[in-house]
């Protein structure tokens, strides 16, 4: 019988982060473990494997978590197969973004998995977040969002996280930042650097700067990046070159997000605005 198995891998440079996405039919893989957190979504079909002595069937949304070293498998359960994203995250990353992303973690904070499987729309909703951002490799301070948003919903119901984050939408520092992005809006500016700006930590920068400006700080600066991409193309600068000079990887990252934002192509755009026909 012919099989179309297939495994999409990228690795984060910055974070070091794996990210796959992945379709297998009848028998996946033999007993293993990683050394990595494991934090996953099944997309289709049926995901079946056994961790310690339990046997797990995920469904189309179902969250699945594995800390480093526990022993699993995997199968299909039946002939169309299953499909599933999940990221590989390094033990290292969520010890040192814990302090960062929050002031009041413990010492030594350690995250440990909720449950093996489980149904968490927020959860799922945010794994399927960061997975796009890194799988996808976007802006640096969108794929620090995506892992931020994932390490919240994973330590939302932590004991140190029930103290209440208020918004001062009359800190300075606040301008500063806003500042910050609008002087810099073609370089790479990761959240880490935002906060040590602020002088606050990440998930306290996010919430005061949303309260303030109406968007979090990643979705603040692509909406200035879109603004001047869109400027750019209205007066007939090509795709590829407006891209370039405000910040986007290439002509399709800024038609990826233009599209989101407006419904139009840039090219589409920059017909509609000039009668500069295209090169």
């Amino acid at each position: 019988m012919t099989t179309t198995q297939w495994v999409d891998i990228v690795k984060d440079k910055d974070s070091q982060v794996e990210t796959i996405r992945a379709h297998f039919e009848g028998h996946a893989y033999d007993a293993h473990w990683h050394d990595s957190y494991l934090v996953g979504v099944t997309e289709a079909g049926v995901q079946q494997f056994h961790s310690g002595r339990v046997r797990y069937r995920s469904t189309p949304g179902k969250v699945f978590t594995l800390a480093p070293g526990e022993v699993h498998d995997g199968d299909a359960v039946d002939r169309d197969g299953f499909t599933y994203r999940m990221l590989y995250i390094p033990p290292q990353l969520l010890r040192s973004a814990l302090p960062e992303i929050f002031e009041n973690a413990p010492d030594r904070a350690e995250i440990s998995c909720p449950a093996t499987l489980f149904e968490d729309d927020l959860l799922a909703a945010a794994t399927l977040s960061a997975f796009d951002a890194l799988h996808r490799q976007d802006f640096k301070i969108v794929k620090d969002h995506g892992m931020q948003h994932l390490i919240s919903a994973l330590t939302r119901r932590y004991p140190w996280r029930k103290k209440r984050v208020t918004a001062d939408s009359k800190n300075p520092a606040l301008q500063r930042v806003r500042d910050y992005l609008h002087d810099s809006i073609s370089e790479e500016i990761g959240l880490t650097e935002l906060a040590a700006l602020a002088g606050m930590d990440r998930f306290r920068l996010t919430r005061q700067f949303q309260h303030r400006y109406g968007l979090p700080p990643h979705a603040y600066l692509v909406q200035l990046r879109l603004v001047k991409a869109r400027a750019l193309l209205a007066k007939g600068i090509l795709p590829a070159d407006a891209a370039a000079q405000t910040g986007f990887a290439d002509q399709s990252h800024l038609g990826r997000w233009f599209k989101r934002a407006y419904y139009l192509t840039p090219a589409a755009y920059r017909r509609i605005c000039t009668i500069v026909p295209d090169r």
